[in-house]
């Protein structure tokens, strides 16, 4: 199980979850941010800080967002397990899905 960001974060990016994971494992896209599957240890953190509440634990993600599951998981395919986001550049790219998704205004 992990926690995973929803599309709340589009366009928000705010990082009071990247500055409060004790792993470091929310990784930064062009335009939200990823929890690393592989990388998340579960503390939960990264939820009751997020201003937007766009974080969820797997289970509790909304029946409306369930794809994000795959989304935050997706992201890493080409990136895979650096071991921590501070080791990578933010990427100027999104998962396929969320580069579709309209600018917020």
């Amino acid at each position: 199980m992990t926690y995973v960001i929803s599309p709340s974060c589009v366009d928000v990016k705010d990082r009071a979850c990247v500055e409060e994971c004790p792993v470091d494992c929310i990784y930064e896209g062009a335009r939200m941010l990823y929890v690393h599957p592989d990388e998340c240890v579960d503390c939960g953190a990264c939820e009751p800080v997020c201003p937007v509440e766009a974080i969820y634990y797997e289970d509790d993600l909304p029946d409306s967002e369930q794809e994000f599951l795959a989304v935050n998981a997706g992201f890493f395919d080409d990136l895979g397990s650096p071991g921590g986001a501070a080791r990578v550049d933010v990427a100027d790219r999104d998962h396929p899905l969320v580069a579709a998704l309209p600018v917020a205004g």
